[in-house]
This record gives structure tokens, sequence and C-alpha cells, in this order.
């Protein structure tokens, strides 16, 4: 299936797996691209060392194009940019939006680049700015998101930009591909799919926990970092929701600590990254903090195991999603779906009566 999304990506199929921290890793990715879809390596969880080794370990499994996931707002950005460039990555995406000045150099260097949005105004900021296509997150999308369903966002965005759109919120099966491209989207994202697959790394009892949930367990919450965010609701989310402020900056405290030993950030840098992640709201300091040692938060749940103590970014899809699995077996499900779905809708139009 031939849309702009793989013209300009060299994929062979509109599908995306997302960059999701702590979960997609060269493993990951690796069976992605081999699968035919974009596989994006998260980067804001990896030091810059190891992000080039991470980049050298998929291009060891695969000749097929893939992308890397950057914070446009992290202290080092152009450093990891200049990863990308000497490594030979196909494409750039990023959570923010990225800087005129990035995307230029990028765009210079030969990269594609894909900023994913959550607003009109905001694709059209980066499609001004040279952003080579958009990815659109509607509500129903896992970690932070925004309060318009994808249905609703998606058609606006397409109308209001020049290029591709990749459809992102919701979408688990070939069913959905269809009717985003139906929208006039390029191709789909997923994230919570592809984690939910047997090549993810996250831990067996990690998996059990969003196969178990249903669409009600899976909440929004702003305890976490001050932001909606949208993950499955357990003790610590709901604990969290319940503290104080004192509490919650004790919490903080304590979870920062750890993940600047894992990082090797300074004091100084974690409040900076943290206040970067504010987008102007009114956060109290353990919300900043907080801001800054989520990906600790993530990293319990997606590397340790812990769904006691740490986070699960889930999209409402994961309601809906009954088993794992591999990439490859997802992919051609995805797409045997698709082309099912688009054989049968000229049968099922019929002219009204008296048409």
């Amino acid at each position: 299936m031939e849309t702009a999304l793989t013209r300009l990506t060299g994929v062979e199929h509109p599908l995306v797996q997302t960059g999701m921290g702590w979960v997609a890793g060269p493993r990951l990715v690796s069976a992605t691209a081999r699968a035919g879809a974009l596989g994006v390596l998260a980067s804001a969880t990896m030091t810059t060392e190891q992000l080039r080794q991470a980049v050298r370990e998929v291009k060891s499994r695969t000749d097929a194009p893939f992308g890397v996931n950057l914070r446009a707002d992290a202290g080092d950005a152009r450093e990891r940019v200049r990863i990308i460039v000497d490594e030979g990555v196909r494409v750039a995406s990023f959570a923010l939006a990225p800087s005129r000045e990035l995307i230029a150099e990028l765009k210079d260097a030969g990269v594609v680049v894909i900023p994913s949005i959550g607003a009109r105004r905001h694709a059209e900021k980066v499609a001004a700015w040279g952003a080579d296509a958009v990815i659109v997150q509607g509500g129903e999308g896992g970690g932070h998101t925004g309060e318009v369903a994808t249905t609703v966002l998606l058609p606006q965005v397409v109308d209001a930009v020049d290029i591709p759109v990749i459809a992102a919120g919701g979408f688990h099966d070939g069913r959905g591909l269809v009717a985003a491209l139906a929208y006039g989207a390029a191709g789909i994202a997923m994230g919570t799919r592809f984690l939910l697959t047997s090549d993810s790394t996250v831990p067996d009892a990690v998996k059990a926990r969003y196969l178990a949930a249903g669409v009600r367990d899976i909440t929004v919450t702003t305890a976490i970092d001050g932001l909606p965010h949208r993950m499955l609701r357990t003790d610590l989310v709901t604990a969290l929701e319940r503290h104080g402020r004192a509490r919650t900056l004790l919490h903080a405290l304590r979870r920062a600590a750890g993940f600047r030993r894992l990082s090797g950030l300074s004091w100084p840098a974690m409040l900076r990254d943290g206040r970067a992640m504010r987008h102007g709201k009114d956060l109290t300091w353990g919300q900043v903090l907080l801001a800054a040692n989520t990906p600790m938060l993530l990293r319990a749940a997606m590397v340790e195991g812990r769904t006691d103590l740490g986070v699960m970014a889930s999209g409402q899809v994961a309601g809906v999603i009954e088993d794992l699995p591999s990439c490859a077996e997802l992919v051609d499900r995805v797409m045997d779906e698709a082309e099912r779905v688009l054989r049968r809708i000229p049968g099922s139009l019929r002219p009204l009566p008296g048409g």
C-alpha cells in the first residue's frame, strides 16, 4: 500500500511504531523495520553514547529505514541531531516542536523531519518551518495527551497543511488504518499496540496488566507531572492524586535522586529539564521534579516490572487489545485487514431508493 508516508520514508507499509521511552529500543525498532513499518528509537531515556550504540545495533540487524525520536527542548538536542546525521538515520521525530534551525539542519543533511503535534496551530507552525510530515495525536493516545479526539483533530490538520499527516491515538488494526486514510491521513502511528508485542522488551508482568485492563481502567491524570497524562490507573496514580504538596515533593525527591544516579544529570540540569517540560504551566516544585524524573517512573514499570511503583503510559486501545503478536504478525494482520476492508467498501455502498 503506497502512500505519501511510504514514499517519504522508504518503508513498505504506512505504519509507524512510536518512540516510547524505555520501550522503543533496538530490538523492537529492528523488528518493526524488518516487518516493513517505520520503527522509531526513543532517545530521551538514553545518554548520547547509548543512542549512538542503539542506532548502530539497529543498523546491524536490518537495512530497512528507521527513525529516532528526540526531545526538542533537551539541552543536548544538537548533539543528538549530530549523531542522527553522522549515523545516517532516515527519520527524526520530535515529541515537541523542534526549532526552525533544528529542522533546517536535519533537512540539509537529508533527514526526514516528522514532529508530533496535538493541535492544528502547531501543525501549521512546523509545516511553515519546513517539517516534512506531522504525527497528529488525538486525546485517545497514551502518555502526554490533549482533550480533542482523533476523529475531530485529524481532519482539521489534514485540511490545514499540505504535508503528509500521520494519525495517532486510538489505532490498533486495519480498520483504523482505512478510517485514517479516509480522513486524508498518509498512515497511522501506534504505540500501545507495538508495546504489546512479543518483540517488546517490556516485562511479562507489565504486559499482563495491560492485557487485563478494560477501557475504563485507563485514565488521564495530572498527578504525575502537572500535565494531562494518559495511563493505566494504579495504586501509585491514586496515591499521587491524593497527596498534598509536601508528600508529593518528598516522593519526587526520592524518585529524582534515583533518576539522577541513573542518567548522570546534575540537580541543576534536572531542574532545568523539569522547567522546560512545564510548557508554561503553573507547577509546584514537586511537580517540576516529577516532570524531570518521569522517565524514572516509567522505567520502574517498563524495565524493572514494578507494576506497583511504576507509571504505565497507555492509549485507550489497551482496553481492546488481547494478544501479543510479533511485530511481523501484527503488521501483516493490520495490512491484510485493511485490504479486506477496502475490498468490502464498494460492495457495501448502494444508491438510495429513488436515487
